[in-house]
């Protein structure tokens, strides 16, 4: 697995749906708060950790990596991949193959980008509940239950982790069907620094060698 499983969430794409059935007022209050603390950063440098674990539990594997975004702009550095996304445009590197995918960024294709997980994506595609709260070192943990609407999705439940007190994201859990569970957890969040735009375009004369792949 690579860091298109954290995008297998992020990036769900298909119809949204009107959710069936009664959501949880207590949990869209916690994730409104999220939506508007976000709505005022100027940029976002999230750490997180990603775990892979089977059906019994076991864990495959672990891995770091680092998300930027402003705007509408992101970049998601882990392991051997790097993703890049102007605003318009989006670049795949695969460091391991020296190859990069170059694709465009349809707005309109229903697709949920980093900043839309921020903001309202829950509101169309997901019922939500809040499972209660619980004290983890200084911080108190909210957790939100998250059912996918559309049943032919490949996870059944996302579990997000939210700080009470900063009303930020602190992380998230994927069940999928076949039993396998996918973890971020954020280390480390820093807001409002300073980001050139430069940062969110792959600049093909700093990585010599590397084959273009141009799906526009």
């Amino acid at each position: 697995m690579r860091i298109l499983i954290f995008l297998s969430f992020l990036f769900v794409s298909g119809n949204f749906l009107n959710a069936q059935g009664s959501n949880d007022p207590d949990a869209k209050v916690i994730l409104d708060a999220v939506s508007a603390k976000f709505k005022t950063f100027s940029s976002l440098q999230a750490s997180f950790t990603y775990k892979a674990e089977d059906a019994t539990g076991k864990t495959l594997f672990t891995q770091k990596g680092i998300l930027r975004m402003k705007g509408t702009k992101y970049r998601i550095s882990a392991g051997s991949q790097e993703i890049f996304c102007n605003g318009t445009t989006v670049w795949n590197y695969e460091k391991s193959s020296k190859e990069v995918t170059i694709s465009t960024l349809d707005a309109s294709s229903g697709m949920i980008t980093p900043q839309k997980l921020f903001t309202d994506f829950y509101n169309k595609d997901y019922l939500y509940m809040l499972n209660g709260e619980k004290r983890e070192g200084n911080k108190i943990i909210q957790e939100i239950q998250l059912t996918p609407t559309d049943k032919s999705r490949s996870f059944h439940k996302v579990y997000l982790w939210i700080d009470k007190n900063t009303k930020t994201i602190q992380g998230a859990r994927i069940l999928e069907k076949d039993g396998r569970r996918h973890t971020y957890t954020v280390s480390s969040l820093k807001t409002n620094i300073p980001m050139t735009d430069d940062t969110f375009v792959f600049d093909k004369k700093k990585y010599p060698g590397v084959e273009e792949i141009d799906l526009r």
